[in-house]
């Protein structure tokens, strides 16, 4: 279907044409003609599905057709962090560039110039609010804005700002909004408190599903089973060998993510590095280095794994496995976009072999496990353990696939193993994240020749100008149910509230 099917004001149709959006995706065909209706609706949508213009092009289309308020707030949309509220007002500036209507980002990290516009905008009254859950309290609490005009609402992933602790914060601004409004909910996940929190604020909600919680065919997923002192030499090999195109590395704590820059730089890498702890100008300042390929390797924390969109991606790599599922399938889900080809690798401990386990039963399909380079010595083998019924302990069960050999420019052997970087120590004994798990003894060691610092698809793509949202994917019960609430490592740190 076809975006001139919908018949929308042609001021709006000339920002499609001239961002290349021809063919809709499956979500933007069910959710847009509800929203046109005025439905509320709760979608269960992957990011990468074309969401963000799925609930963008119809408000954009009803701000031209129906009675608001010139000097009004009369759309909010809430997102989880920093980088995906600027990513959607980046958006719906290119769908509105021939369009009367006035938008603002509002989130936190900004100088007092930035408190200040944000402040006059919203009691100007600006047409699209786009703000993190944590700001726009403090703008109501100190500002006490006026949302008495609101006629749409809508929470984008919304699953993520419960998982962030916003639920208090969503239902605090609720009660700002008038109780005539058109509600939407996006959400990769459908956990009990999601149903919940819809219950409380949409009216008689339309259900639309297009989750479709698998990685891009694009994407070639491959693993190393190592120990955590082996990590870092072995990031170090395999970003020696090829540093000319693009590559994320994740890792769940900011502490890591601050090591391996060190790390990387002094093994003179260039490197680029995002997390908290970070100013918003400093963020801004990174992605943009990486963006535009001033550096090619960037380390950061989860903020990043939903709200970045650069396409030429050809690597992640998981310092770490995630703690959920989903997490994973947003991180790998950078590369492969745009109809390429990309690689995700994956670094497995001792301690996060049941963790991976948990990914390729999601998957229903075995990842390739990859030979460690001969340089740095073996790792343990990989066996997780799964908690079967009886709470007895057994051997994970089938799961489709094979260990087919790992096609990349980056095949470690011994002729290619890195020599300059094979400098590793043996960390002590690292905190369990998971007091329920066996620590079972190390079969082998690595070799310590030396010392250093150690750490321990859019369904139907759309043009390359269109802004896009990360792969997502939906729980299994089990996966939700078993989640951790700590989202720690061994650093005992991670990623707090974005506001």
């Amino acid at each position: 279907m076809k975006f001139d099917d919908l018949n929308l004001e042609p001021s709006l149709m000339d920002g499609l044409s001239a961002m290349n959006f021809q063919d809709m995706t499956p979500v933007q065909e069910q959710a847009i003609p509800l929203i046109l209706e005025g439905k509320d609706i709760i979608a269960c949508a992957q990011t990468g599905t074309g969401k963000t213009a799925a609930y963008l092009l119809p408000l954009l289309n009803k701000m031209l057709t129906d009675k608001h308020d010139e000097d009004a707030v009369n759309a909010i949309i809430m997102a989880p962090t920093r980088e995906l509220a600027q990513q959607i007002d980046q958006q719906l500036e290119g769908f509105s560039y021939f369009l009367p209507v006035s938008s603002v980002a509002v989130y936190g990290g900004n100088d007092a110039s930035a408190w200040d516009q944000q402040k006059k905008a919203l009691k100007m009254g600006a047409d699209f609010v786009i703000a993190t859950p944590g700001r726009l309290i403090s703008h109501i609490s100190l500002d006490n804005v006026d949302f008495s005009k609101v006629s749409y609402f809508v929470l984008d992933e919304a699953d993520r700002m419960l998982d962030m602790g916003f639920y208090d914060d969503i239902i605090q601004i609720v009660k700002k909004l008038p109780e005539k409004r058109q509600t939407i909910m996006f959400s990769a996940t459908m956990p009990p408190k999601i149903q919940k929190l819809a219950e409380s604020i949409l009216h008689d909600p339309t259900f639309v599903n297009i989750a479709i919680s698998k990685p891009a065919d694009g994407i070639e997923q491959g693993a190393y089973v190592c120990y955590e002192t082996q990590k870092l030499s072995l990031l170090t090999s395999i970003l020696s060998e090829d540093t000319t195109y693009k590559t994320i590395v994740f890792s769940s704590s900011k502490l890591k993510v601050k090591e391996m820059a060190r790390q990387l730089r002094r093994k003179q890498i260039q490197v680029a590095e995002i997390h908290s702890d970070l100013e918003q100008g400093e963020r801004d300042a990174a992605l943009l280095d990486f963006k535009n390929g001033n550096v090619t390797v960037l380390v950061a924390t989860d903020i990043v794994s939903r709200g970045i969109d650069i396409d030429d991606i050809e690597l992640v790599v998981n310092y770490d496995v995630p703690h959920d599922v989903e997490d994973y399938i947003h991180r790998i889900g950078r590369t492969a976009r745009a109809n390429r080809k990309g690689r995700g690798l994956t670094f497995i401990s001792e301690e996060d072999q049941n963790r991976f386990y948990k990914v390729e039963r999601f998957l229903d399909k075995v990842i390739d496990k990859l030979p460690m380079p001969s340089i740095l010595g073996e790792g343990p083998v990989y066996q997780p353990k799964t908690v079967t019924k009886g709470n007895r302990r057994g051997r994970g069960g089938n799961i489709k696939g094979n260990n087919r050999s790992f096609s990349s420019r980056r095949n470690h052997d011994s002729q290619s193993g890195n020599q300059g970087n094979n400098h590793y120590t043996r960390e002590g004994e690292e905190r369990r994240n998971h007091s329920h798990r066996e620590h079972r003894p190390m079969s082998r060691k690595p070799m310590n020749d030396g010392v250093s610092s150690e750490i321990t698809n859019v369904s139907s793509q759309q043009e390359e100008g269109a802004h896009r949202m990360s792969p997502s994917q939906r729980h299994k019960r089990p996966f939700w149910k078993n989640r951790n609430k700590n989202n720690g490592d061994a650093h005992g740190q991670s990623e707090g509230k974005e506001i």
